[in-house]
Formats: structure tokens, C-alpha cells, sequence
């Protein structure tokens, strides 16, 4: 599955997502457990033939990956039908160099190599395919569409009678309230299946964070370590701010005092960290089902746009909440290219 767009119906499998290449792994070894099965009376012979299929398969399984993870950016340059036949015409010539390279060891005609990579291949395809439309467009928009993060109903109204309150004595600052909360339902109303950058993201989090401080006041303070952060990322939208609005909802209402949201994004080796910290009052956590609700449907969003590419934690260290997201590190051009 392309992890940039998920609202394709046929496309080439992402030989860079690590999720793809580990299923495939793990298909054909299992496709070469069958052949040997078929083939054998007992366990023991089973387990003999496997050895053999798989030192003839794997080589070629191997090179194969290696090929269409170089190429795959260039194979998306055309249509899918062009793609696959350039995918099968690579996989014909591995396979004819796997032959003249095996031919001294095993005694394998190339015919032979030719069904077993080709038949693989097209399995492979056709199995990709059938998890994609499984995926999308209509099981994953509708269910991203009902992942998205949606704000509770009570913070529109605590926005509302807080700008109306602001309105004869800070007209400005309720001017800008009604600027931020507009701008923050735009987004929350928009077709949120692509990709956005991760500065976009944070000028949402703080609108939404200064909407936050007019009904929470000094109560809620944050901290921002952005200095690492590659500007250029490019992240599921809609994943920071309800982030943000979980650890308010969790950390700093059911306190009387004074709690501190600490936000750190940086980069470390090609993966884009997302670490948010609230406070923990044992106790007062009153809606321990709602947190996790809205993190198993996070979860599933990252899932949704990454497979097994990108994570997330959670933990409590004594007072403290903390949530840990790791994502691939997709940059604005890339995308763009």
C-alpha cells in the first residue's frame, strides 16, 4: 500500500514499506512449505524438500526485493499496467540469471524458474491488490473518515461563551479566538486522507492550545522542544491536536492546579519522534476508557497510512503521562515528486 495516498484502487505494493516486504516474505516461504508438503509422504521429507525450495527460492526472492526497492520510484511514474509488465519482464530476467548462476549446483530447467518466479509475482500482485481495495476506497475513507479526531462537543461551547465573554472587554483577543476556532473546524471539516506537513500540524495544535487557555487559564501551561524538528515531514493530519486535546482532557481538567503539556518532536535515523508528556494526579483520572478510545483509534490511523512502518506508545512514569509516536520520515518534495 502506497503510505503517501490510500485512496487508490490499483497500484503497485510499496517495496520500500517494511510491512509489505515482510508479508511477502512470509507468503512465499509459506507457498514453498505447501509445495514441499504436496510433495512429501512425512514430516521429515517435508522438512527436506522445504530446504531445497528454499535454497532455490530465496536467492531470487531476495534479489527480486532489491530490485523493485530500487526501481519502485521510477515505476510509479507509470500506469499500472505499464508497471506490472515491466515487473514481470524484471522478474523473467532475474530468473534467467538465477539459473545461470544455480545451474552447477542445482539441476533446474529455466522454465522452471520462470513459473516459479512469474506464478510468485503474479500472486503476489493479485494478493496486494485484493488488500488494497480491502483498504480502500471503500473500507478505509469510510473508517479514516470515522477516525478522525473529532473535538468533544463541550469544548465548542466552553470556545463560544469564552469569546462571548471576551467581547466587550477584549474584543481583539475574542476576534482572534473566533479566527482560531473557524480555522481549527476548517481543517476538522476537510477531506483529511492526505498527507500534511508537520509545521501545519503545530499551528494547528497552538490555536487550538490558545483557545484552551481562555477556559483554562494559568492551569495550563506548555512546553514546546521543536529545535530538532524537521520542518519538511509530512504527517497524517488531525494526529498532534487530538493528541494535545487527550492529555488536556486527561491531565490538567481534573486538576485544580498548575499542569504542564511538554511537546517534543525531533528526527533520529530517518524516523520523525513524537513524545507528549501530561501530568498523572492518581485518582482523578475519570476517563480512563475515553483515553483509551482515542488512542486505539490513533493507533489505527498510523496503521491505516503506514502498516508497520510507524508506532505508538504509552507508559506512565509516576506523574507523568507520556504517549511516544515514531513515524517514517517522508519529506514535502518526495511527496510532491
Amino acid at each position: 500500500m502506497n503510505r503517501n495516498s490510500i485512496n487508490q484502487n490499483l497500484e503497485l505494493p510499496d517495496f520500500s514499506n517494511s510491512g509489505t516486504i515482510l508479508r511477502t516474505l512470509v507468503i512465499v516461504n509459506l507457498l514453498g512449505l505447501l509445495a514441499a508438503y504436496l510433495r512429501s509422504t512425512d514430516w521429515r521429507e517435508m522438512l527436506s524438500q522445504w530446504s531445497n525450495i528454499a535454497a532455490v527460492s530465496q536467492p531470487l526472492l531476495i534479489s527480486s526485493l532489491v530490485v523493485f526497492y530500487l526501481i519502485e520510484k521510477r515505476l510509479r511514474d507509470y500506469s499500472y499496467p505499464y508497471a506490472v509488465f515491466a515487473l514481470f519482464a524484471i522478474e523473467g530476467l532475474l530468473g534467467v540469471i538465477a539459473h545461470w548462476l544455480s545451474e552447477p549446483i542445482f539441476e533446474i530447467s529455466l522454465e522452471r524458474y520462470w513459473v516459479l518466479s512469474l506464478v510468485t509475482l503474479g500472486f503476489l500482485l493479485w494478493y496486494f491488490n485484493l488488500r488494497s481495495r480491502a483498504l480502500s476506497p471503500a473500507l478505509a475513507e469510510a473508517r479514516l473518515q470515522a477516525l478522525q479526531a473529532r473535538i468533544r462537543p463541550h469544548f465548542l461551547f466552553n470556545s463560544i461563551n469564552a469569546v462571548l465573554s471576551l467581547i466587550r472587554t477584549e474584543p481583539s483577543m475574542a476576534e482572534k479566538a473566533l479566527e482560531d476556532l473557524a480555522d481549527l473546524f476548517r481543517v476538522l471539516m476537510a477531506d483529511n486522507r492526505k498527507l500534511t506537513t508537520i509545521s501545519r500540524e503545530i499551528e494547528l495544535c497552538r490555536e487550538y492550545l490558545e483557545l484552551e487557555k481562555l477556559r483554562l487559564g494559568e492551569r495550563l501551561q506548555t512546553e514546546w522542544h521543536i529545535d530538532k524538528m524537521p520542518r519538511d515531514a509530512m504527517i497524517p493530519p488531525l494526529i498532534l491536536q487530538p493528541l494535545v486535546e487527550n492529555a488536556i482532557y486527561h491531565g490538567i481538567e481534573p486538576s485544580l492546579e498548575i499542569g504542564v503539556i511538554s511537546i517534543h518532536i525531533y528526527l533520529r535515523r530517518n524516523e520523525v519522534h513524537v513524545v507528549i508528556r501530561n501530568p498523572y494526579t492518581p485518582g482523578k483520572q475519570a476517563h480512563r476508557e475515553g483515553n483509551k478510545m482515542a488512542l486505539a483509534n490513533i493507533r489505527e490511523r498510523l496503521s491505516l497510512h503506514y502498516d508497520v512502518e510507524a508506532g505508538m506508545n504509552s507508559e506512565l512514569m509516576g506523574n507523568v503521562f507520556q504517549i511516544h509516536i515514531t513515524l517514517p520520515y517522508i519529506k514535502e518534495s518526495e511527496r510532491h515528486a
